[in-house]
């Protein structure tokens, strides 16, 4: 697991995965998201819009980053 560093205290979901390099793009985060193959703190996850806060681990397709 890597921490990657956000600029602001939250961030949305779709953004941290493209921040964090876990897709390559926008469509790419709504697809995984809406797959189900998204966690966020070992729970799944369906929003993209998911607001998240340092600390919150985020996991897609075996690999994780933390928001820092």
């Amino acid at each position: 697991m890597r921490d990657v560093p956000i600029r602001d205290d939250m961030i949305r979901l779709g953004q941290f995965l493209k921040l964090a390099d876990l897709v390559d793009d926008g469509s790419e985060s709504h697809q995984v998201i809406a797959d189900g193959s998204v966690t966020v703190n070992g729970r799944p996850e369906l929003r993209r819009g998911r607001q998240l806060a340092r600390g919150d681990v985020v996991a897609v397709g075996g690999r994780s980053a933390r928001v820092a």
